[in-house]
C-alpha cells in the first residue's frame, strides 16, 4: 500500500482530466498566430502557454498603444465636431 492518502471526493471532482487539459492546450495553440502558422502542429504545452502569455501581453500593450493614440487625437479635435462624433459612436 502506498503512502498516499486517498482524495477526498471534492477534490477530485474539480480536478481537470488530461485529456481536458490536451484538448484545451490544443485550442489555445489553435489561437495564436505564432504556432497556428508553424508547419508542425506539435508544440509542447509549456511552449504554448508560454506563447500564450506572450500573446496577451502583446495584446495589452497594443491596447494601450491604440488608447494613446485615441487620446492624443481627441485632444486635437474640437469635441462638438462631426469628427468627435464619429469617434464616440465608434468607441461605444
Amino acid at each position: 500500500m502506498s503512502g498516499r492518502r486517498p482524495r477526498q471526493s471534492a477534490e477530485w471532482k474539480s480536478r481537470i482530466s488530461d485529456d481536458q487539459i490536451i484538448e484545451l492546450v490544443s485550442k489555445l495553440q489553435q489561437l495564436l498566430p505564432e504556432i497556428r502558422n508553424r508547419r508542425s502542429n506539435k508544440a509542447s504545452a509549456s511552449k504554448v502557454l508560454q506563447e500564450t502569455c506572450n500573446y496577451v501581453r502583446n495584446l495589452h500593450k497594443e491596447v494601450d498603444d491604440l488608447s494613446d493614440r485615441l487620446s492624443q487625437l481627441l485632444s486635437t479635435i474640437d469635441a462638438d465636431s462631426p469628427e468627435a462624433a464619429i469617434i464616440r459612436s465608434l468607441i461605444m
